[in-house]
């Protein structure tokens, strides 16, 4: 074995810091997940809004339902990290690394797209459970009393869905789930390689926190504008009840083309604001913890003394 393959980062530890790193993100945007699902749902059905900004969504989150419903749906969130996160960011590096140069020139940029798409995929097929448990458990508060699910935790909700409504429905929205995670992970992912090494390639930058901190943002708001409408399919698909035996959208397309129709074209990206303000700081998060942990495991572990992170 080569020195060159003895400092590489196991499989099975990327993936790992993969989930810690999603997870660690998670617990501090838990709250902004919320306000974007509920004003994605604000309008449903014809009626009228809800709320119109994201501070009137805070307002009157805790003004109806406390302070600490701005983190309802936390274990969910949680597990959705453990799930989905884990198994994109382990693909999408173990791929980046295999579709890299033997000098160690990185892909380019539409090669890190498809990389992207191809982890995110994966990822959101093993997440779906958990961000239907998610959608459902931050969207509960918005409901009258009586229609309410009051799932107890992440776990009380897949059990309840399972029995209530079948096995299948943990896998209700799976199709735009999929194809909104091919949009994310195509634009965060690539994005933010490229944000990375076009920061580094400017002279003005070195590899520490700030170039994270800037390439995330960079990145999350590529991905905000890029992913919302297939979000909002997504949000509303998992939510949705049945009326007189018949699903409320037939798929992705139906509530895309409904909410055009009555809502206006630009609802689309309703919500953009909470949903960057998520987006951005979990990109950031996500990624600092991870190029943290990879710096740590191969200069502690490995006994790579080189400085740089094992990143994107």
């Amino acid at each position: 074995m080569s020195e060159e393959k003895a400092k590489t980062i196991p499989n099975s530890i990327k993936f790992l810091f993969g989930g810690l790193a999603g997870m660690g993100g998670t617990c501090v945007v838990q709250p902004l997940d919320l306000v974007k699902n509920r004003m994605q749902l604000s309008g449903e059905g014809g009626t009228a809004r809800e709320y119109k900004t994201s501070l009137h969504a805070i307002r009157g989150i805790i003004q109806k339902e406390g302070v600490l419903a701005m983190y309802t749906g936390l274990s969910a969130g949680l597990l959705r990290q453990a799930t989905y996160t884990t198994t994109r960011l382990g693909i999408y590096t173990w791929l980046f690394e295999k579709f890299s140069g033997k000098d160690g020139k990185p892909p380019g940029f539409f090669m890190k797209a498809a990389l992207g798409m191809t982890a995110g995929m994966a990822g959101a097929f093993v997440g779906t459970p958990a961000e239907v448990a998610l959608i459902r458990m931050t969207a509960d508060g918005r409901l009258p009393l009586a229609e309410r699910r009051n799932y107890k935790n992440v776990f009380d909700s897949l059990f309840r869905i399972v029995k209530e409504e079948g096995v299948l429905t943990l896998w209700r929205g799976a199709i735009p789930t999929m194809g909104r995670a091919m949009v994310v992970n195509a634009a965060q992912l690539a994005s933010y390689s490229q944000a990375k090494q076009l920061l580094l390639d400017s002279g003005y930058f070195r590899d520490n926190v700030f170039l994270h901190f800037c390439a995330s943002m960079i990145s999350g708001l590529v991905t905000t504008a890029a992913s919302m409408p297939v979000d909002i399919a997504k949000t509303r698909i998992q939510n949705m009840k049945t009326i007189d035996g018949k699903p409320e959208y037939t798929g992705a397309v139906d509530v895309l083309a409904k909410v055009v129709r009555k809502e206006g074209f630009f609802s689309l990206w309703k919500g953009f604001t909470p949903y960057y303000a998520r987006l951005g700081p979990h990109t950031v998060l996500t990624f600092i913890f991870l190029e943290q942990m990879n710096y740590m495991y191969k200069k502690y572990v490995l006994g790579d003394l080189s400085g740089k992170g094992g990143g994107l």
